[in-house]
């Protein structure tokens, strides 16, 4: 690729090449801006720039000539920076030149950088001015004087460097054009009019061009020509008006299709289960976003750490696109344990090991184990508790197997199992139980999957309507859609989870159903995603027997930092005997949020909650709907961004003793 500034001047009526500069040609200003400049500097260390000060510049010396620089005229400190960081003379500062000619050379080689500097910021009109002791450099007699200064400053003084920058006017965008190496330009229908429109005053900056030319070089990618390349870029500058006109001369390449996409990399783990996880076809549409859907879906398997997908080079004889998954295999055990404390829920500790790849073919074995402690004789319900016979010394348990198979035979099939024992201690309730399920899922796109299976559970539940002991046998069906782009800060898409589970009672046990359902939406206002707006909904019942006869911990209950925050853990919802809640049998809550950037790593949120748990199968409107309101901070890191969250209920009910805020610390958006 090459680039070239033309100039358009005054009494000019034809573009002709650019000259300009400190006693230098000027014509590559653009072009070396535009990525033809110079490398990196070095600098010196400072820890995230909190020390505020610069390296100081050695002391004067027989053997060589230090010097001191300063730019003199630019206030914008970004430009500032970047004049510094193209300068050699600043960049080279405590590696003092031997003489005077040594630093006249390096005067002499920072006149076209800084004039390309300026052009980059687009300042195109700007110049630059190097004085050396009282010498302002322009010409052979002005160098041999600035030579002589500067050695008369030997073993003496730094010598006084000084740069004057002239910015002058700021150069605008005014029109950009893209063209097919032919010359002919592209129609609407292959570059739309969003890409070359110039809205407001744009400066023609490097940063504006790129940022143009990666957008087309993107468009054509988008829609299928993987091998598309801008061959030629030209700037032409407009001195009379001070704006400045872009022609892109762009080469789609082909139009592609996926070809054959090849696994490299796996070790222990069977490529097949990697394979069933590429829900692209041959055939199917050359995207990046198809490259980028294949790695997000293969890094979804447990059993691998690195997953790079790389396009070929050249098309292969048939007229498609190779592809190539490279990964890398995690190590198959690990080993964790954290703790926690809720002033609610007390305090926790939590274990867990598991296997990733426990028979090669991709299985996962997790078993954990969790404990913890309610408080007894310290949280609000104790007493109640006591006096409605919920008789337990506090401590709780559980104890969990959970085995996964993928790509059952090659398939996108997958085998789920998990087994439960424990004692569930809450606030209003007891229970004791144990389980397991065994299902089937279908994953039809990396978005969309259904599963069905069988769900059973038996156990013994009190609470203050009594107590209630059970076996149930379901069958389980749900399906699950999720076309977000982030797991812990979605900015776009929605989810949507439902189940619906008949289950069969069993030793007397009446006969349940149970539904739930969950959506979520994200709407960002902006291609940054610094605006999002957040919205979420969720629904569940139960039906086949009156409340008293459902077990307590099947019961739907409301409240707490993934329901409605501002409301104590599950204690939103029908109040029982002893004023304990006793959980309902349908749930409906919401949350609306506003997701608002301030800085790159700084975000605040707004957020309204609202919902109950009701008595009934279905929602009944006449009973109160409970309503949060707050504010979140947000702190975005690499992995997910750091919530905390305050938020004051507005209605809380009179017979429950609420705390007027409530404070949630997690990682991750609260959905």
């Amino acid at each position: 690729m090459r680039s070239r500034v033309e100039r358009r001047g005054a009494s000019q009526g034809r573009p002709s090449r650019c000259r300009r500069g400190v006693g230098r040609a000027g014509a590559a200003g653009l072009a070396l801006a535009l990525g033809l400049g110079t490398s990196e500097p070095a600098r010196a260390f400072d820890l995230f720039g909190l020390f505020g000060a610069e390296e100081a510049p050695p002391a004067p010396s027989p053997a060589a000539l230090p010097y001191a620089v300063r730019f003199q005229g630019v206030e914008d400190e970004d430009l500032l920076q970047a004049l510094k960081d193209t300068s050699g003379l600043y960049r080279l500062r405590n590696d003092a030149p031997p003489d005077g000619e040594g630093l006249l050379h390096r005067a002499e080689a920072d006149a076209p950088r800084i004039v390309a500097a300026l052009s980059g910021f687009g300042y195109y009109a700007g110049t630059a001015t190097f004085r050396i002791e009282d010498v302002v450099l322009g010409g052979d007699a002005a160098a041999l004087r600035a030579v002589r200064a500067a050695e008369a400053a030997r073993n003496r003084s730094l010598v006084a460097v000084r740069i004057a920058v002239d910015q002058g006017p700021l150069y605008h965008l005014r029109r950009i054009t893209v063209l097919d190496p032919s010359g002919v330009p592209f129609g609407p229908e292959a570059v739309p009019e969003r890409l070359t429109r110039i809205d407001g005053e744009v400066p023609a900056r490097s940063a504006a061009v790129l940022a143009r030319e990666a957008a087309l070089v993107d468009q054509f990618r988008r829609e299928g020509h993987p091998f598309a390349k801008v061959v030629r870029r030209e700037p032409v500058v407009d001195d009379t008006a001070h704006v400045m006109d872009v022609t892109f001369v762009i080469d789609p390449g082909p139009k592609a299709a996926l070809g054959t996409v090849t696994v490299r990399g796996t070790k222990t783990l069977d490529p097949a289960v990697v394979r069933s996880f590429i829900y692209a076809e041959p055939g199917d549409p050359y995207s990046p976003q198809a490259l980028s859907d294949i790695r997000r879906s293969v890094s979804r398997i447990e059993a691998l750490g690195g997953v790079r997908v790389r396009e070929g080079t050249a098309l292969d004889p048939d007229g498609t696109l190779p592809v190539f998954v490279d990964v890398t295999e995690r190590a198959r055990h690990i080993v964790g344990v954290s703790a926690r404390y809720s002033t609610v829920d007390g305090p926790g500790v939590r274990a867990y090991w598991a296997d990733r790849n426990l028979f090669g073919g991709g299985e996962t074995l997790r078993i954990d184990a969790d404990l913890s402690y309610l408080g007894l004789g310290t949280d609000y319900y104790a007493r109640r508790r006591k006096l409605a016979g919920i008789e337990t010394n506090g401590l709780g348990g559980r104890l969990a197997a959970t085995f996964v198979k993928p790509a059952l035979f090659g398939t996108r099939n997958d085998l789920l199992a998990s087994a439960f024992v424990g004692r569930e201690v809450q606030q209003s309730y007891l229970s004791d139980a144990t389980g397991g399920t065994v299902a089937i899922r279908r994953r039809f796109a990396d978005a969309f999957s259904a599963q069905v299976g069988l769900d059973g559970r038996f156990g013994s539940d009190r609470d203050a309507l009594g107590k209630v002991d059970y076996g149930l046998l379901g069958l389980n069906a749900g399906v699950t859609y999720d076309s977000t782009d982030s797991l812990l800060d979605p900015t776009k898409g929605f989810r949507v989870t439902a189940s619906l589970t008949p289950y069969a009672g069993l030793g007397g046990s009446p006969d349940l159903l149970l539904a739930k359902a969950q959506g979520s939406t994200y709407y960002s206002f902006d291609d940054e995603g610094r605006y999002i707006l957040a919205a979420r909904l969720g629904f569940g019942s139960i039906s086949g027997a009156n409340l008293a006869d459902v077990p307590a911990s099947l019961r739907f209950f409301a409240g707490g930092g993934g329901s409605i925050r501002g409301y104590s853990y599950r204690t939103v919802g029908p109040i029982g005997p002893y004023q304990l809640p006793i959980g309902g049998r349908s749930l409906l809550e919401g949350s609306v949020e506003g997701r608002i950037k301030i800085t790159d790593t700084i975000g605040i949120v707004p957020f309204v909650d609202a919902g109950t748990a009701f008595a009934g199968t279905l929602p009944d409107f006449d009973e109160r709907i409970r309503i949060a309101a707050g504010l979140g901070l947000r702190y975005y890191t690499g992995i997910g961004p750091i919530r905390v969250d305050l938020a004051v209920p507005l209605n809380p009910d009179k017979q429950l003793k609420q705390p007027p805020v409530a404070l949630y610390i997690s990682l991750g958006q609260a959905f």
